[in-house]
């Protein structure tokens, strides 16, 4: 690759998620070009977007976009497949490409977990990272913004999403979802235990992504642990601009002569935090209510043009 050239990125999977990844890029990044689209159904109504907006394709899986005479100019790839996809798809392209970069939107959890705000410049270099789940994507920022404030025993957390917006993938992979984000919780959170819980409202119409986050930590500055809070959210909303607290971040002290009881931590006092919060999506190619799958697809356009402009600074 050139050092001037913009690195060229490959979708698999032009469902919704990978047709919104795909005008993302193709209206907003700054750093990267649209390479391929790739599926496994010739009647996908993705494929055929992306061919009218004069992205190659192929509807041969993974093996279709070796055999693409472009290939050799991908250097990324964005999996929005599932999560059993990913490892075989991780498997074939290292094989054929070991350099390439892999950007996992699934909860596959091959490479490490990233979320943009909190440990993207840790990971710059990697070649997968995992973009955890669209809960996690929202919730661990503000885990996160309380863990550099104050120890973090236990967090919680509470992705409320349009029915609507749920597609095959998601609903396949609701353990991978609730699994890989608890354990991201801890490993990218710093809580000591993490728990998430995903939630599919059916109401119509249909309702805007919801998070609540509950964090226990130890005593600590209020004002500050508000502050650290507001910070992040501001953070996140650079590259999701319809992330926002729904109110002011809640207070609660748990006295020692009355402590909570957390099965598996035993008792617990000291602050309880809690976080309410609302992702609108941009309406790309989504409805505005996806927030759950545009701060998916944001991030991990945020992850790659961030990388890219790292290899092009050298």
């Amino acid at each position: 690759m050139s050092i001037k050239q913009k690195p060229r990125v490959a979708i698999i999977g032009p469902g919704n998620i990978g047709t919104d990844l795909m005008i993302k890029i193709i209206r907003n990044a700054r750093h990267l070009e649209m390479g391929a689209m790739v599926g496994i159904d010739p009647s996908s109504d993705g494929l055929a977007r992306a061919a009218r907006m004069g992205v190659a394709t192929t509807h041969e899986g993974v093996l279709g976009l070796v055999d693409l005479p472009t290939f050799a100019d991908i250097d990324f790839v964005f999996d929005a497949t599932s999560a059993g996809a990913h490892v075989h798809n991780e498997a074939f392209l290292r094989a054929a490409k070991p350099g390439i970069r892999l950007i996992d939107l699934t909860p596959a959890a091959i490479g490490p977990y990233c979320v943009p705000v909190v440990n993207l410049e840790q990971n710059l270099n990697q070649l997968n990272v995992n973009m955890v789940t669209c809960g996690g994507q929202a919730t661990i920022p503000m885990v996160a913004a309380v863990s550099r404030v104050a120890k973090v025993h236990y967090a919680e957390i509470i992705a409320s999403i349009a029915s609507k917006s749920a597609g095959p993938g998601t609903r396949a992979n609701i353990d991978e979802f609730t699994e890989t984000t608890s354990k991201a919780i801890e490993v990218i959170g710093g809580a000591a235990k993490g728990k998430a819980i995903i939630i599919m409202n059916p109401a119509e119409p249909p309702l805007i992504m919801r998070d609540t986050v509950f964090v226990l930590s130890e005593a600590a500055d209020q004002a500050q642990v508000e502050a650290s809070i507001e910070e992040m959210a501001a953070a996140v909303r650079a590259y999701v601009p319809g992330y926002r607290l729904k109110q002011r971040v809640q207070f609660d002290v748990i006295p020692e002569s009355a402590p909570l009881h957390i099965p598996g931590l035993g008792t617990f006092s000291g602050l309880k935090t809690s976080v309410f919060l609302e992702v609108e999506g941009a309406a790309h190619y989504l409805p505005a209510y996806a927030g759950n799958l545009d701060i998916m697809t944001s991030a991990a356009l945020a992850t790659a043009e961030r990388m890219a402009q790292s290899m092009l600074n050298g």
